[in-house]
């Protein structure tokens, strides 16, 4: 589906829609707001292909000459301590989480693997690697291959198929929500434009946005805006705080992108912890993986 330059929108992935012109979206049992924290697992190449793109602020430190041991153990200590840290947060709350993970972790970590799978986890697509985002350089039979590769790593490393993705960096070209659903993808969460699920155009079949609220991204906040992590815990509980408010008329959606490189060290992670908390022990909050609310989106759309 090629961009289009016009008023609004240049695209037609999916219909505008002004949450205030909406019907009344209710979560299970009544609950204002449905949490969602995605934990990313991703890997740095040490020498991606030449025709391979990443954004400049992927995180982390800056790149130098190779061998860049600085920078790549930077994003290793994720994969090494800092995911175990923040799954035993996100278990002493209860919140079962959703792990996005690309193919080369998914083929050279099997340990990673299969520990987010006992610890309850949902596995997502997370594309090829972090040196590796979709763009629209790509040809559709290269993307149409990349997704491809991701999927069939994933459902060989878990047993089974992902249902959901998040591109790198939230990376997409103008045809990926349609690429994605003929591969049998049912959420993306790469567009960031709601306190809502709501559907994708696909003529492959039906596809969901699962928006991710961009300036919670620890990344997004920490590194790339340098807010102090003291400062990054108020921003996520005052930003609860208001989609409680709101989710009382009408549901709210609260999905936490996290990265453990970032985020799980030890200096950072008593201030997720202390965030969660203040979320998780208020009534009427659901914590559930990224297919469970898409599902219930699915099944309980918004009614007038």
């Amino acid at each position: 589906m090629p961009a289009e330059r016009r008023f609004g929108m240049d695209h037609e992935h999916y219909d505008w829609s002004p949450i205030s012109k909406r019907g009344i979206l209710r979560w299970p049992d009544n609950a204002r707001v449905a949490v969602c924290v995605i934990v990313d697992l991703d890997h740095p190449e040490w020498q991606p292909p030449e025709d391979s793109f990443t954004t400049p602020f992927a995180g982390g430190l800056s790149a130098r000459s190779f061998p860049d041991y600085a920078r790549l153990g930077h994003r290793e200590y994720g994969h090494r301590v800092g995911i175990f840290r923040v799954l035993d947060v996100l278990e002493k709350h209860g919140i079962k989480p959703t792990v996005a993970i690309d193919a080369m972790t998914a083929e050279n970590y099997p340990y990673l693997v299969q520990h987010c799978l006992d610890r309850g986890a949902e596995i997502i697509g997370h594309g090829v690697a972090l040196t590796r985002m979709i763009t629209s350089n790509m040809t559709e039979e290269a993307e149409r291959a990349y997704i491809a590769q991701s999927v069939d790593a994933l459902t060989s490393a878990t047993g089974s198929a992902p249902a959901g993705w998040l591109g790198p960096e939230y990376g997409e070209s103008s045809r990926t929500p349609q690429l994605l659903s003929q591969a049998g993808i049912r959420y993306v969460c790469d567009w960031v434009n709601d306190e809502q699920p709501y559907p994708l155009k696909s003529p492959h079949g039906e596809i969901f946005a699962l928006p991710v609220m961009s300036e919670l991204d620890d990344v997004v906040a920490l590194w790339d805006r340098r807010v102090n992590i003291g400062r990054y815990q108020q921003l996520i509980e005052d930003g609860f705080d208001v989609l409680y408010q709101d989710g009382q008329q009408n549901g709210r959606l609260l999905a936490l992108n996290l990265h453990p490189w970032l985020i799980g060290q030890p200096f950072r992670i008593g201030y997720l912890d202390r965030a969660l908390s203040h979320i998780m022990r208020r009534e009427g909050v659901w914590a559930a993986s990224g297919s469970e609310i898409v599902d219930w989106y699915r099944n309980n759309p918004p009614t007038a």
